[in-house]
Parts: C-alpha cells; structure tokens; sequence
C-alpha cells in the first residue's frame, strides 16, 4: 500500500512528533510504501507557548525523512503541499489532527486530494480541551474531507459523532511509547534527582497546562504525610509562578523537586524509574500518551475519571482512578494506592497490557480498515 503521512516529523519535537515516528516505523516494517510530509512552519513563534517546537541535540528523536512542505500559516503552501503529495499518488492520506488551528492547512490539503486517495485522521481531539469561538466550525470543515477516522478513546468518538453522526471510524487504544529507553535502577534514579532516601515518589510529567490539574496535585501534597514526595516534570505553557505560589503558601519546598523545564527524550527514564507511581489530576482528558510512557517503564497510573483516562488506567489493575479533580479524591487515591493488599500486582498487569497496545497492531488495524473504505 501507497501511504503519504502529513502530519509533525523530526526536526519538530514532542508527543505528536514522537507518535507520528513510531507509527510510520510501524507502517515501513509491515511492507507498506510510505513518505512522511511535514510542516515548514508548524505555529508561529508568537502563538507558541513554549521555549521551542525543534528538538535539540540531547533528543533522541527518530529522524524521520519527512519532506517539509505546509505552512500553517501560508494559504498558498496548502495546495503546493497537495500537489506535492499528489505525485506519489498514495493510496491513503494519513493526518494527525489534535486542534482546531490546523484545520485550514489539514483540511485544504484534505479537500485538495480526496477524490484521488482515501484520506484518514487520526483524531487526538474533536473538541479541544481550551475551547476558542470558531472551533466547532473550524473541526467540521476538517472532517467533512476525511473519509475515515482512527479514534482512541470513547470520548474522542462520541465528540467525533456528536459533529459527524455518518462518520466511518476504527477505535484502537493510544499505543505505548517504546523509545524511551530502559528503566533503571530506582534507588540510583532517585538519587540522581536530589530526591531524599525513603520517599514515597509521585510523578506529574508532560507538558503544564491549566486543565492537567497540576494546582490540584499540589494542593493535595499539603495533606499528605512528610513521607510523599511530589516530582513535576515537564515545561509550563504560560507561567509556573501561580503554582510557586501554591508551594510557598503550604510551606511545600521540603516535599516537592522541580523540574518546571522540556524534559529531553533521553532524560525521561530518568523520572519514570524514580516514580512509584504517575499522578494525572487531569480536569478534562480525551487520551494520554503519558499513560502510555508510564507503563513503558512499569510505572502505575493515578488518574481522574475523565475522558478516556478509565479506558486504559483499570481501576485496581493497572493503577486508581479518582471521581473527580478535586483536592480530598486525589489525596486519597495517593494514600489508597501505597496501602493496597499485596496480591494486587499492578506491575504485572501492566506487562500484559503491553503485550497488546503495540505499534503493528495500530499500524494493521489502519491499513485494515483502508481497505475496508469505500464510496470515496
């Protein structure tokens, strides 16, 4: 099969990059023919919250021969970026697509080529998290030039209906990261982090945005015993001062290491092996690759009911679930998960799980359903 992938390759950074490299390797080592365009200007400078969107030297990102061909920015480089993928004359065009901002660009290039190739995305959000007027419209111009959709948790597909009731869609579970490296030993990893000898470790990490609930995670920690020790890992998209305030104000320095910064991919296994356990207090959810990173490493999972965090995170199995984003649920699932029988073995459920949410069996179940397509 002829695949084009449009979507963020190497040299951008980050989730949608990385799920994009291991997809397409997954795509190459089933036998498929497949070229990956990507963005010349993914977000202007000044709409990007972070401190750069290019991976560095200390990433280790899969550096993926995609073509840079669309500007986000530039109606014109739409359809020279259609006319380029047009000349390999793919079978199926596979998209990413996660906001509404990338609708225009994804979706010109969409409309441009949908009567030549099956054109199939693969939908991180319908409904995005921070909504902005125009959204709505902006998703349903999208996805009315796709023919298919990929779907990864219950709430990306009842948003996915609720804007297109005809929509044709597989559902498979968000793979788990496997680039990450090996974990090592816990003890060195906590020592290698500043991180006081026996501490009951927790883990927030990723990307610090106001619906992830890191506010809430910290409220938490003042009730919690002098024993539990809180890491925040990732960069912060706006300020970490209002989170500073929170620390000072409950006296937290003692019981909180910082690492408000982008985490390089090397680095990652450095936080996971420290980590007893992954806390996401996340206020609203459709998936989450750092589910996916955290039992890469065999790290349980503590996360709030929402979107489709239950789908993944077992209640009991492969980590705790709290009703909601709030203070006391939090709190309470921390004290629950380090008290819990022992025959309860969340690491070796997690292992099982595993052996199933693979990159192949994402990549087969696409070109499954492509050639299941029809009436394009």
């Amino acid at each position: 099969m002829r695949i084009v992938y449009l979507s963020t390759f190497y040299p951008f950074r980050g989730g949608i990059a990385q799920f994009n490299a291991c997809l397409y390797r997954a795509f190459e080592n089933a036998g498929h023919e497949v070229k990956a365009f990507t963005f010349t200007t993914q977000y202007p400078s000044l709409l990007f919250p972070g401190k750069t969107q290019m991976a560095g030297e200390k990433d280790t990102a899969d550096k993926i021969p995609a073509e840079r061909i669309l500007s986000s920015v530039n109606p014109l480089s739409y359809f020279t970026a259609a006319k380029k993928i047009g000349r390999f004359c793919p079978d199926v065009l596979i998209m990413k697509y996660w906001i509404p901002y990338f609708a225009p660009s994804l979706g010109t290039v969409a409309w441009a080529l949908k009567k030549k190739s099956k054109v199939i995305a693969i939908l991180d959000n319908v409904i995005p998290h921070e909504r902005r007027p125009g959204d709505v419209a902006l998703t349903k111009f999208f996805l009315h030039q796709c023919h298919g959709f990929v779907v990864m948790s219950d709430k990306v597909k009842n948003d996915l209906l609720s804007l297109k009731p005809d929509a044709k869609f597989i559902y498979h579970p968000h793979p788990l990261y496997n680039h990450f490296g090996k974990k090592i030993d816990k003890t060195e990893a906590q020592k290698q982090l500043g991180i006081p000898k026996g501490k009951k470790v927790l883990l927030f990490f990723g990307f610090i945005r106001k619906y992830k609930g890191l506010d809430i995670l910290i409220e938490a920690m003042k009730f919690l015993p002098a024993e539990y020790h809180l890491i925040i890992a990732g960069e912060v998209y706006g300020s970490f001062e209002e989170y500073d305030e929170i620390i000072r104000k409950h006296n937290l320095e003692g019981k909180i290491t910082k690492h408000a910064r982008y985490i390089s991919d090397h680095e990652v296994s450095l936080f996971f092996s420290a980590a007893d356990v992954c806390v996401l207090p996340y206020r609203s959810a459709t998936q989450s690759g750092i589910t996916s990173i955290a039992f890469h490493f065999d790290v349980p999972v503590i996360a709030t009911r929402v979107g489709g965090l239950g789908e993944i995170v077992v209640d009991r199995k492969t980590g705790l679930l709290a009703g909601e984003a709030q203070v006391e649920p939090i709190g309470r699932k921390i004290m629950e998960f380090f008290s819990l029988p022992g025959e309860i073995n969340m690491v070796e459920n997690i292992r099982k799980v595993k052996e199933e949410l693979s990159w192949e069996r994402l990549a087969g179940a696409i070109c499954g359903f492509a050639a299941d397509l029809t009436g394009f």
